[in-house]
């Protein structure tokens, strides 16, 4: 890596945070402000590293539910007895240590969007209640005795072959088709072409500015050994490796 004279010039978004203008980023980008129109849930698909929440974020921009809360949850990292009374609330004395009533994930989410991301570890009785919300727009709080009427679109996020793990048995059907209403995909670093020199750029200036370092830029050959590599981990192991480079 060697020192730019001056400073570097920043790469700029190219839509919502998100870097990228190759015709798969440019068709992906046009495709999610269409679908920010609509009002119905969507499935966001990729591996993982590819920026699944941006695009998210993106679509929530762009949508008219702008203006209010975007609220992201990884279903995965909450334990799955946990995670009811974190999505639809709990009344107070509900279970041993509710001491308080708490709104829910959906609540907070009113007029606005929430992102479950790695939709695919969601139980099989968290799916039916998850089914039915969507389908009702009413949410019961663990220990309560009504309903809430919420107005929330659900984005799911997920790594995995969703069709594959319905077949599987391992995720419910109707809790498929309702999720995927509308699908985005975005798609891995290795079908992008010239952003990943864009990406790289960006990362190198971002990372150097960040530890008070005169930003940097890649070497010819630095550029060949990246576009030589498939990048398994996406957009993220590569933020990691410029971060290591600038560091090092």
């Amino acid at each position: 890596m060697n020192g730019l004279d001056g400073a570097a010039e920043e790469i700029s978004e190219d839509f919502h945070g998100m870097i990228g203008r190759s015709a798969v980023m440019l068709a992906l980008y046009e495709q999610a402000r269409q679908v920010a129109r609509a009002g119905g849930s969507v499935l966001v698909c990729g591996e993982s590293g590819v920026g699944k929440e941006l695009i998210t974020r993106a679509l929530h921009a762009e949508s008219d539910r702008g203006d209010g809360p975007l609220i992201p949850v990884n279903c995965a990292g909450i334990p799955s007895e946990l995670l009811e009374s974190e999505l639809f609330g709990h009344a107070s004395g509900a279970f041993t240590g509710a001491q308080h009533a708490r709104r829910g994930l959906f609540a907070e989410a009113h007029g606005g969007t929430l992102l479950l991301d790695e939709i695919a570890e969601l139980a099989p009785e968290m799916q039916a209640k998850l089914l039915r919300v969507l389908q009702d727009g009413q949410v019961r709080p663990l220990g309560a005795n009504l309903e809430r009427q919420v107005d929330v679109r659900v984005v799911a996020a997920t790594n995995r072959d969703l069709e594959r793990e319905v077949t599987r048995g391992r995720f419910r059907e109707d809790l498929f088709f309702r999720l995927a209403t509308f699908t985005l995909r975005v798609p891995p670093l290795r079908e992008r072409g010239e952003d990943l020199q864009r990406l790289a750029a960006h990362f190198a200036c971002h990372f150097s500015v960040a530890i008070g370092r005169s930003p940097l830029a890649l070497s010819d050959a630095a550029l060949s050994l990246l576009s030589g590599y498939s990048f398994p981990g996406n957009v993220r192991e590569l933020a990691n490796l410029i971060e290591r480079a600038v560091t090092f």
